[in-house]
């Protein structure tokens, strides 16, 4: 794994404009502000209009919870972005996905005991960082499951979260107190 050094510092959220601050903490969990957003506090209005976008690929989409996640952990690990892969790897894990899936994940889509549906899933976050489209194969598989707008919804993800990988990566966030170290 590539060591990345933190470019951009957290941003003291205090020292913000009342409501470029509000706009930041609104995407706080239990309280807590993720160090992707205090990052991100460095251009409000970026979070501002990603965030909504990002609110619908992580939990108003119509793919199953299952299927999102390992979409979202297969592309951070192709991106060895460690801060991606460690807090998406405890949501995966919080919703069912298990050791072994995690670990099959890492060896791709071509790894004995994924489902034709699961490893054509994978093979889309495959198809799109190694050739920037799907292939046919892989979507004609996915195709037998899933509707139109599942299908654009597997891209969106897929990109939305390779972008979001570039910039963890590119900005060197540092990982939250509570994620796993050692990620991909």
């Amino acid at each position: 794994m590539i060591k990345r050094k933190q470019r951009i510092p957290m941003r003291d959220l205090s020292t913000m404009a009342a409501e470029d601050r509000a706009n930041v903490e609104k995407n706080a969990m239990n309280g807590q502000v993720f160090n992707i957003f205090k990052v991100l506090a460095h251009h409000p209005q970026l979070v501002k209009r990603w965030t909504p976008f990002a609110g619908h690929i992580l939990s108003k989409q119509t793919l199953p919870f299952r299927d999102r996640e390992l979409l979202i952990l297969r592309i951070g690990w192709l991106n060895q972005a460690e801060y991606e892969f460690a807090q998406h790897e405890l949501i995966a894990k919080r919703g069912g996905v298990s050791d072994e899936d995690i670990a099959l994940l890492k060896e791709g889509p071509k790894a004995k005991g994924w489902s034709e549906h699961e490893a054509a899933l994978l093979q889309v976050a495959d198809d799109l960082y190694d050739n920037s489209v799907v292939s046919d194969a892989t979507w004609a598989t996915l195709s037998k499951k899933y509707s139109t707008e599942q299908l654009m919804d597997a891209v969106f993800t897929v990109g939305q979260y390779n972008l979001v990988s570039w910039a963890l990566n590119s900005f060197g966030v540092p990982l939250d107190d509570f994620l796993p170290k050692g990620g991909p």
